[in-house]
């Protein structure tokens, strides 16, 4: 028997292999979950489409989430294929390439829109129509970063706009608490993604992570095993929460004095 055996849920933000929300999908399937996946563009049908199959699903539709109409039909068939879903994956973030580096007093009007529009507006839509599909209760998962917190350099709207994620998640978890319906999210380490690529220096903030944190960096499968938690009925009176997979990087003031001529860590 998987913790998931006859449970449904969707997954926004696959893009390729090496996407965190790929990690929960995968930990998932191994629980015996039903699993639909929404992909943004054209351009990536053919990278999603054999990974959903490789783990059964044969629903795969593309949905723009800067789109009122367009996210309502990918609901509209998610209801038809689906009737019910028990939980649903959040784990969609973007901002306009230049905005991720230099200054951030720079943060040009539009790339700001797209920032918070796309990074943090979906996931409260997207609840709102899997709320309709959830009679029963469910959960809800989002993917976010510490650089909402504090400063991470180059991230700049992207900070900004998982800041606004995280505080939806609360707003949500106290709004759809009366429909048994739980809203969480995951502040991942920094891990090798087609996003991640797009942040200015993150080859370092990674390598320096990796140095940092007590437990060092994480990647898609230990993101992927706590989503399965917060998901799962293990979880049921958790709501409104950050949940930091990142090693232990958050607790961190400042790093081991041994590590900054380059030496190992002390034992």
């Amino acid at each position: 028997m998987g913790l998931f055996d006859g449970k449904k849920g969707l997954i926004f933000g696959v893009a390729n292999k090496n996407s965190i929300a790929w990690g929960i999908a995968q930990a998932l399937h191994a629980e015996g979950a039903t699993l639909g996946f929404s992909y943004a563009g054209e351009i990536l049908k053919k990278r999603v489409e054999p990974l959903a199959a490789s783990v059964g699903s044969d629903f795969v539709e593309e949905c723009d989430v800067t789109n009122d109409d367009a996210i309502a039909a990918t609901f509209a068939k998610i209801a038809d294929h689906f009737g019910e879903i028990d939980f649903l994956v959040h784990s969609i973030a973007f901002a306009p390439g230049e905005e991720l580096g230099g200054r951030f007093h720079k943060t040009s009007r539009n790339g700001f829109r797209i920032a918070l529009d796309i990074s943090c507006y979906s996931l409260i839509t997207l609840a709102g129509h899997a709320r309709e599909l959830m009679p029963n209760g469910g959960s809800i998962v989002t993917m976010t970063y510490y650089g909402a917190e504090k400063v991470t350099p180059n991230y700049n709207v992207m900070g900004v706009a998982k800041a606004a994620l995280e505080a939806s998640v609360r707003y949500l978890a106290w709004d759809l608490g009366k429909d048994s319906i739980r809203v969480n999210a995951i502040s991942a380490g920094p891990i090798k993604t087609l996003a991640a690529s797009g942040v200015s220096g993150f080859r370092k903030s990674l390598n320096y992570v990796g140095q940092v944190a007590p437990m060092g960096n994480v990647d898609q499968e230990d993101v992927g095993q706590a989503a399965l938690f917060l998901l799962s009925d293990h979880a049921t009176r958790i709501t409104g929460e950050v949940l930091y997979v990142d090693g232990g990087y958050n607790i961190m003031g400042a790093p081991d004095p041994t590590m900054m001529d380059g030496g190992e860590k002390s034992e």
